[in-house]
């Protein structure tokens, strides 16, 4: 069974990837930094399938794009 390479963290489509600039995507640590979270907060989100959409490349390799944190801190409030 051949696996997609671009796993989302739901069944949503994934973000239009043409449209992704250059430092659109960020890593964890970034991401972290960004919502105000520890990046063990990030794992364990992804682990039961919520927070923020995600890309996962490859095996380890996971990358948030900024469009997906804006959309995800935005129903939740302003992270202070």
């Amino acid at each position: 069974m051949d696996q997609d390479p671009l796993n989302t963290s739901n069944s949503l489509s994934p973000p239009n990837l043409s449209a992704i600039q250059p430092g659109d995507l960020i890593d964890e640590k970034e991401a972290a930094a960004i919502l105000a979270v520890a990046v063990t907060t990030l794992r364990n989100w992804r682990a039961l399938k919520q927070g923020p959409r995600y890309l996962k490349l490859g095996a380890r390799m996971v990358r948030y794009s900024r469009a997906e944190l804006a959309a995800f801190i935005k129903p939740h409030g302003e992270v202070a």
